[in-house]
């Protein structure tokens, strides 16, 4: 079969269901222009009835797509439908960038990869401790966050969640060094930690969340929130104002786009602060 993709500008994709609200064509578009590279990156809204087509498109050269990246609610499916997942996505059981080699549709997850570029850039030193983690939430936010932080070297990671057995479920994928418990142990598991981590929902969109004390937290410790509408969300305004370091959660975005941009259109893009005021003019925008 003649495969288009060989002789069209490469193109590339951001699928989900839904996907309007993605950020990820300006994130593209910006490092497509930067470039100066013939190429394309677009939303494309697949139901999860149709997603198994979408993939299968793409595997036998009906797609003239080099690849995309994934997003809710479509993540364990393409894990589950890519011919060589790596070993990250293959431990999540999800994979958000997709693409081709030698007619194979490869795999991987850069959602960890994302998290951990964006401390790096805004809290340099944020894992030299290598002591304790606490992460709040255990749904599939979550996982590539535990992931990350246990293997950048901290010795304990503690994940905090309403739902105690489904911290201890995270906890068992894990491995030793990550131990689960309800959210009435968060002050006991805080205490000494150099990191905190929320990926809840709590406080996204200016919702509520619960007063924490981040007081007995070590030294130079560092509160971060996945969450990044709004940009300081309620945890980490109660964290500043206690005098810890906090990063917000854009960074995770913009950094996590880096390999799959590499992987479709050959060039490694570099996250800059006017690429990031780019996003966030367009999320006040929208507000």
């Amino acid at each position: 079969m003649h495969d288009s993709r060989e002789t069209k500008s490469p193109a590339a994709f951001v699928t989900g269901y839904p996907v309007r609200h993605s950020r990820s064509p300006i994130i593209h578009g910006y490092w497509l222009k930067i470039f100066g590279i013939d190429g394309s990156y677009s939303a494309k809204e697949v139901a999860p009835d149709d997603f198994a087509d979408f993939i299968q498109a793409q595997k036998d050269g009906r797609s003239d797509y080099v690849g995309g990246n994934v997003t809710i609610p479509h993540k364990e499916s393409a894990y589950a439908l890519a011919d060589r997942p790596d070993e990250l996505a293959k431990e999540l059981g999800a994979a958000n960038t997709l693409w081709l080699e030698e007619g194979r549709l490869c795999a991987t997850n850069t959602d960890g990869y994302g998290f951990t570029a964006n401390l790096d850039a805004r809290a340099p030193g944020w894992d030299s401790s290598g002591a304790r983690a606490v992460i709040a939430g255990a749904g599939g936010a979550s996982r590539a966050v535990i992931q990350s932080v246990r293997d950048r070297g901290f010795s304990e990671v503690h994940v905090v969640n309403r739902t105690e057995a489904r911290a201890r479920e995270l906890a068992d994928r894990f491995g030793s060094r990550v131990h689960g418990h309800a959210w009435d142990a968060l002050p006991e598991v805080l205490s000494g930690a150099s990191l905190f981590v929320n990926t809840t929902s709590l406080g996204m969109d200016g919702g509520e969340a619960p007063d924490i004390d981040f007081g007995k937290m070590a030294d130079g410790a560092v509160v971060t929130d996945i969450v990044y509408i709004p940009l300081e969300t309620p945890l980490l305004k109660q964290a500043r104002q206690q005098g810890l370091k906090t990063v917000d959660g854009l960074g995770m975005l913009l950094h996590q786009a880096v390999p799959g941009f590499e992987k479709w259109f050959g060039r490694r893009p570099e996250v800059t602060d006017e690429l990031r005021n780019l996003v966030i003019a367009d999320m006040e925008a929208h507000a």
